[in-house]
């Protein structure tokens, strides 16, 4: 903890007691939390950023979209439109901001949409889609106008909610025992070997309650896919030169897997979530251009791609070698059976469902 953080504790103690005592008034019942009659999933965390949260709302849909009618639901971070949208075909990063693009482009039974007022996008999505068999909710963990039936809370391995503080001497948006609110918690971005002792000490740090079952994911990255529009080259196995320019809390675990494929790993950071320009188009082809080598390839996360797809920034990187990698969560040690049948029979034993479980949707 730098000097800064260290001055800055005191904020970061009245910080953590204004987000306690609000945690308090819903408690309470001063404040209103909502519940609805569909089975309703959140998947959020304590801190800002970094934990994994669109990947394992994938994994969710996966599980969940051959017997059930899903639909998500995040606020849109990023985008430029407002209230309700139901994306669709044309959806851009603009109409409905990253994450749900992706969920768009990959998953063609779901619907998606983006409302800063969850309350008012469950209403209309109940609506639309009288037949609907489960609301994924996105980063909503702090979000307590609506009482979800199932709460996944997710803690980055390197950095457990355990060990930080509430901003700005931390990265947490409230006080650690907001966890207790969790049914589930999930350790995330372990690395894919990982010792029973080490599961053990992390679960010793943690303490999870009776009622919460705790698991622990990694991340499987998938082979280079290059962004629609732009010049493909013959794959290799291994490239002196990769350039890696991404938008994201964390990058650590892609860099890791980066540095397997080459020689050299150059790495251009942006802010989370940055939405790119022009001007950052022509910094990454500057620095591509200096690159002193013709085995080089230029990476970005999935994320970041949706930010650039369906722009007018594609032609400004038609002529260059652009990919990205998709990634899929793993769970360890018996983890997957599950965490798969707990979701799955929250899901189809909600009275909601008793009706639709293995119709055609």
């Amino acid at each position: 903890m730098n000097i800064i953080r260290i001055i800055l504790f005191p904020v970061a103690c009245l910080y953590g007691f204004f987000m306690t005592f609000r945690n308090k008034l819903f408690d309470w019942g001063i404040l209103p939390s909502e519940s609805f009659n569909i089975p309703i999933i959140s998947v959020g965390n304590l801190s800002y950023g970094g934990t994994g949260k669109t990947p394992h709302i994938e994994y969710l849909i996966r599980l969940l979209q051959n017997n059930f009618k899903i639909a998500t639901l995040s606020r849109g971070y990023g985008r430029k439109s407002s209230g309700f949208v139901l994306a669709n075909k044309k959806s851009t990063y603009f109409d409905i901001g990253d994450e749900s693009l992706q969920y768009k482009q990959k998953f063609d039974k779901i619907e998606v949409c983006v409302d800063a007022y969850r309350r008012r996008g469950i209403k209309i999505l109940k609506n639309l889609f009288p037949k609907l068999g489960c609301i994924l909710l996105d980063d909503a963990y702090q979000h307590r106008f609506i009482k979800p039936g199932l709460s996944i809370l997710l803690t980055d391995y390197h950095k457990l909610f355990v060990n930080d503080y509430p901003i700005p001497t931390g990265t947490l948006r409230e006080c650690r025992s907001g966890f207790k609110r969790a049914d589930i918690i999930i350790v995330t971005k372990t690395f894919s070997v990982f010792s029973p002792i080490t599961k053990r000490r992390i679960t010793e740090l943690i303490k999870p309650l009776r009622h919460q079952k705790l698991y622990f994911s990694y991340v499987k990255n998938g082979d280079f896919v290059p962004i629609p529009g732009v010049k493909q080259i013959t794959e290799r196995a291994r490239y002196n030169t990769i350039l890696l320019f991404a938008g994201i809390a964390n990058l650590y675990p892609l860099q890791e897997y980066l540095k397997t494929f080459c020689s050299e790993l150059i790495t251009m950071n942006f802010p989370d979530h940055h939405r790119y320009t022009s001007k950052d188009i022509e910094k990454i082809k500057h620095t591509y251009a200096e690159i002193f080598s013709r085995n080089k390839i230029i990476i970005t996360t999935e994320k970041d791609a949706m930010r650039i797809i369906k722009t007018d920034l594609i032609k400004q990187i038609s002529e260059l070698p652009v990919y990205y990698t998709p990634i899929e969560i793993k769970f360890h040690a018996g983890g997957e059976t599950e965490i798969n049948n707990q979701i799955l029979e929250y899901v189809k034993t909600h009275p909601g469902n008793s009706k639709l479980y293995n119709q055609p949707i």
